[in-house]
């Protein structure tokens, strides 16, 4: 992947002109593209685009968005420019299995993701001594259904506080209010450990072992009011046979979901998803 200073992504209905609308403007500032991905939904007649690219010292955010601003009242775009010197901040919530947050601390200190762990917020104190140790700041909130409209304000505003772009639910096994849902729409990928839309609810790998299935998987999606319906980031899968135990698909399980929940933090800390309705664009 090749540096960039910036990252612009946008979307449109589609037409002819709009990459040569914006590259003319970036070219004008020597701006240099690092890379270039579009995708035209023909269903919808949306047009979808990341754009990644350095710019010369004299060339700040400001500069970029007086030079953009012509084509982007032109086409009706709906943009986000990004600056990517500024590290990304993540939010972790976590109950009491902690094998994706130990998986995300690991990805994040080999440098495979890029950013930093602004919270750990938990509903047990299982993993207090885990993120303490990794000397992340962590926060205690138990919750019940007595307190739990209080408890999330306390989560919003410790994710406020701490300007996380993200909040990542590791296997946080709390359902999300409504209203705190809303609030945070597209900021908030959760890992479901199942291959979505079957065996939804507890335990699904017992279920999935009562009906001797031959696949099992994991899903990464942004969190909506629907209870696991929102739009779906990346999915992984694995093959099982009749001789496996529940325990045993629940250790393949653990491996996939700790992957499938990084590949989908990465994709977002990087620009690469865009919502499109139900569904998301994944520029890989």
């Amino acid at each position: 992947m090749s540096p960039a200073d910036f990252v612009l992504t946008l979307s449109c209905a589609d037409r002819p002109g709009i990459v040569a609308a914006i590259t003319t403007e970036l070219a004008a500032l020597s701006a240099n593209i690092a890379e270039s991905n579009q995708f035209w939904d023909r269903e919808t007649g949306r047009f979808f685009m990341r754009l990644a690219f350095t710019a010369p010292q004299s060339v700040n955010r400001d500069t970029i968005e007086r030079a953009l601003k012509s084509p982007i009242e032109r086409f009706g775009m709906k943009t986000s420019l990004v600056d990517e010197a500024r590290k990304k901040r993540i939010v972790i919530m976590v109950s009491r299995f902690d094998h994706t947050l130990r998986h995300l601390l690991y990805q994040i200190q080999v440098g495979w993701l890029d950013a930093e762990v602004a919270a750990v917020i938990s509903n047990h104190d299982t993993t207090q001594r885990l993120a303490e140790a990794e000397g992340i700041p962590f926060h205690l909130l138990p919750v019940t259904a007595a307190t739990k409209a209080a408890q999330e304000e306390q989560v919003l505003g410790l994710v406020k506080q701490s300007g996380a772009d993200l909040v990542v639910l590791a296997r946080y096994m709390q359902v999300l209010s409504d209203q705190l849902s809303t609030r945070l729409f597209g900021q908030v990928i959760n890992i479901h450990h199942s291959f979505l839309p079957s065996f939804k609810g507890a335990k699904p790998y017992h279920q999935a072992h009562e009906r001797g299935v031959k696949i099992i998987g994991a899903t990464a999606h942004y969190v909506t009011p629907d209870l696991d319906e929102g739009p779906i980031i990346e999915q992984e899968t694995a093959r099982v046979t009749h001789a496996m135990s529940p325990d045993d698909l629940v250790a393949a399980g653990r491996d996939i979901e700790s992957r499938v929940l990084a590949r989908a933090v990465k994709l977002h800390l990087e620009n690469r998803v865009m919502l499109n309705g139900k569904k998301t664009v994944v520029f890989g």
